[in-house]
C-alpha cells in the first residue's frame, strides 16, 4: 500500500482534480484500493475509481493516463465484459478517473467452481483476440508490440527463481529447476491484442459471474497464450482446457505448452515480487499454485 506521505500527496490531487471536473464528488470519501507495480489507484465516494501511473516522470504520467483513456474506450468497443470506461483524464496531476464497475477482484472473492467462468472468459478473448483480423481497430495504433522472446522471459525467470527458492519447499525446487533448464517455445504463431496481465486480481466477479476486465495498463499486440497463461496460473489448467475448447481465435497459437510456459515464468516473478516487496499475497498465492502450475 502507498506510504502516508504518498496517500497524502494523492488527496490533494485528487482533490484539485475533482474540483476542476466532477465538482459534486470534491468532499467525497478518498479510500485507497492499492499500489501495483504500474500504478496506485484510489476510490471515491464508492462510486468512482482514480488512479495514476507510477512513474516518476510527470510527462510520462500524463502520457499513461491519455494513452489508457483512449485505449480504454477503444476496448469497451470490442470487449464482451465490462472494462472501465474513463470520466476524465486530468492534465496537472496525470490522473484519470472512470466509474467503479461492481463486484470484487477474483483473488479476493473465488467463486466455487471456477469452471463455470470459462464460457464467458472464451467470449471475452475470441473478441480481444481478433479484433485486428478487419484491420481497422484503433487498438492497432494504442497498442505497442510486445514480442519478447522466449529466451527473455526463461532468463527473467532464472532470475525470479534466484530469490523465490528461498519459500519454495525443497520437495518442489526440482520440478521448477527442470523446467528452467529446458529450452523455451519458440515464437509465437501470431500475435494479437491482448489484457497481456489477465490475472486473477483483474477478473471482477459478483457470485459466479463475470462483472468487469480491469487494469489495462500491459494491454499490448501480443502472444495470446500470455492471456491463458495467467488464467491457467490462476484457475488452473482445467479452466483453461474448457475455455479453449469454446475460443473463437487461432487455437493453435494458445496450444498448451505454450500457456503453461508462461504461467510458469508469471508464478516465479509473483513469488519473488512477494519476497523483495513483502507483499505477502503475491508470495503465498503462488506458492498455494505452484503444484498444479508446475504439475
Amino acid at each position: 500500500m502507498p506510504t502516508h506521505g504518498t496517500f497524502a500527496s494523492m488527496h490533494d490531487d485528487i482533490r484539485a482534480a475533482l474540483a476542476r471536473h466532477l465538482p459534486g464528488h470534491a468532499d467525497a470519501p478518498v479510500v485507497p484500493l492499492g499500489a501495483g507495480l504500474d500504478n496506485v489507484a484510489y476510490e471515491v465516494g464508492g462510486d468512482l475509481v482514480l488512479r495514476r501511473s507510477r512513474d516518476e516522470d510527470p510527462g510520462e504520467r500524463l502520457a499513461a493516463a491519455r494513452r489508457e483513456a483512449a485505449l480504454l474506450t477503444a476496448v469497451a468497443a470490442v470487449s464482451s465484459l465490462p472494462v472501465p470506461e474513463p470520466v476524465f483524464v486530468d492534465e496537472p496531476t496525470a490522473l484519470i478517473a472512470y466509474r467503479k464497475l461492481p463486484g470484487a477482484p477474483l483473488h479476493l472473492n473465488p467463486v466455487a467452481d471456477p469452471a463455470a467462468l470459462a464460457a464467458d472468459l472464451a467470449e471475452f478473448l475470441s473478441g480481444l483476440h481478433t479484433a485486428l483480423d478487419d484491420g481497422d481497430s484503433p487498438l492497432s495504433a494504442l497498442a505497442e508490440v510486445d514480442d519478447t522472446p522466449g529466451e527473455e522471459w526463461l532468463t527473467d525467470a532464472k532470475a525470479s527463481y534466484e530469490t523465490a527458492a528461498a519459500v519454495i519447499a525443497p520437495a518442489d525446487r526440482g520440478r521448477v529447476e527442470a523446467f528452467l533448464a529446458a529450452p523455451p517455445p519458440g515464437p509465437p504463431r501470431r500475435l494479437t491484442f491482448c489484457h497481456n496481465d489477465l490475472g486473477a486480481e483483474h477478473l471482477l466477479v459478483d457470485g459466479a459471474s463475470i462483472t468487469g476486465v480491469i487494469d489495462w495498463t500491459d494491454a499490448a499486440i501480443a502472444d495470446p497464450a500470455v492471456d491463458l497463461s495467467r488464467l491457467y496460473r490462476d484457475l488452473g489448467p482445467d479452466v483453461v482446457e474448457r475455455v479453449v475448447a469454446r475460443y473463437g481465435g487461432d487455437a493453435d497459437a494458445v496450444g498448451p505448452e505454450r500457456v503453461a510456459f508462461y504461467a510458469r515464468c508469471a508464478l516465479l516473478e509473483d513469488i519473488a515480487y512477494g519476497v523483495e516487496s513483502g507483499a505477502e499475497e503475491y508470495a503465498r498465492l503462488g506458492l498455494a499454485h505452484l503444484d498444479r502450475t508446475f504439475g
